[in-house]
């Protein structure tokens, strides 16, 4: 069994005409090229390719492939001396030695014309970190999106240091600026935003133009949500900031804010609804099941605030006024906060209950039809 060591090449000439075979003119081609240039890393090479054909038995076949010019110029030479090596030899298989990760590129035209047992890389040892770090950047500047993302930021942050120091004339403010608006930008490329915003025109328009319900609903839902964020600040300023905790202050901007919260989900989710249910497409369980779940939670989150502010005596307990039904008379009483906490969670699970048993129903009753349409 033949085995065809090839160290391979692509630069400079190496001086005499290739394919260099034999153990003996790899070994002068050593000379020749040490004498020269003793820095030169194709020494290496060479000497690695002379130490696994001695490792190996003597049938192994130690050849130097070079090619010069351009990269397909040097391609073309170097294949048709892979062809000259194995029409003269026949090779069982070949073991491929290179001094550089821009070498091994080469690996794929030897393994086209024989099957390659292994890729010896070999790199001077003190310079092996320092070489596969200039490749990879090599390929990081090359890559324009990569270099967008990075090297830009990076770029504007040095030309924004002199400017912010001069103007806060701090170090540590000018540092924590250009810090947060790396960060943002990061966030922006990271998270997708450019790519949402680029199609967010574009859904717009089609939501017009289809007369999508869900459009208007939308717009609806965050007018709610602003007046419940609004009535939410207002309450939690109306209450004596230092006579209460932040725990009370963030429950009473919920206890006020969150009937409009829950109103904007329940619109928003109703008008993708209305939407999935006009253009007579099946109506998935996640779309029947959302309002529910949004009513479900917002009973759940306005239970607790309640309770935390009817403990903390910020807010009085419910009083259930004096009432009679015909023959039945109920005197007045007052709802503890943990008796109207654990309405409100009831509540919560009997909405989220019927919202499964309802949204069952419909996926049943819709795969029900889709069975009696096919027979």
């Amino acid at each position: 069994m033949s085995t065809l060591v090839v160290c391979l090449y692509r630069g400079t000439p190496l001086g005499v005409a290739p394919p260099v075979v034999g153990a003996d003119a790899v070994e002068d081609l050593v000379t020749t090229i040490g004498v020269d240039d003793p820095e030169d890393s194709r020494v290496n090479c060479l000497l690695e390719g002379l130490r696994v054909a001695r490792d190996l038995d003597d049938e192994a076949i130690v050849a130097v492939l070079s090619g010069t010019g351009d990269a397909i110029t040097g391609n073309r030479e170097i294949a048709r001396q892979v062809d000259q090596l194995v029409a003269d030899y026949d090779p069982d298989s070949a073991i491929v030695v290179v001094d550089s990760a821009e070498d091994e590129r080469l690996v794929p035209i030897v393994e086209s014309r024989m099957p390659v047992d292994a890729v010896d890389r070999v790199v001077v040892r003190q310079a092996r970190d320092i070489e596969s770090t200039y490749y990879l950047l090599k390929q990081f500047l090359a890559d324009e999106e990569l270099r967008k993302t990075v090297l830009v930021p990076i770029g504007l942050a040095l030309l924004a240091f002199p400017a912010l120091l001069a103007v806060f004339d701090s170090i540590t403010a000018s540092v924590g600026s250009i810090a947060t608006v790396v960060g943002l930008f990061l966030l922006y490329k990271g998270l997708s935003i450019d790519v949402r915003l680029a199609t967010l025109s574009t859904s717009v328009r089609e939501a017009l133009y289809s007369g999508q319900v869900s459009l208007v609903t939308y717009v609806v839902a965050g007018g709610l949500a602003l007046v419940g964020t609004f009535v939410g600040v207002i309450g939690a300023s109306s209450v004596d900031a230092a006579g209460a905790g932040e725990l009370l202050l963030a429950m009473n901007f919920l206890h006020d804010s969150i009937p409009w919260l829950t109103g904007a989900a329940l619109i928003a989710s109703a008008g993708r609804l209305l939407d999935e249910f006009i253009r007579d497409d099946e109506l998935g369980t996640a779309y029947v099941n959302l309002p529910f779940v949004a009513v479900a939670v917002g009973l759940a989150i306005r239970g607790f605030a309640a309770y935390f502010l009817q403990r903390s005596g910020l807010t009085s307990p419910v009083r259930v006024p004096e009432a009679s039904y015909g023959p039945i008379e109920v005197d007045q009483f007052v709802v503890t906060p943990g008796t109207h906490l654990a309405i409100f969670i009831l509540a919560s699970i009997v909405v989220s209950l019927v919202g499964v048993r309802t949204a069952a129903y419909v996926s049943s009753a819709d795969y029900g039809g889709l069975r009696e349409e096919q027979i």
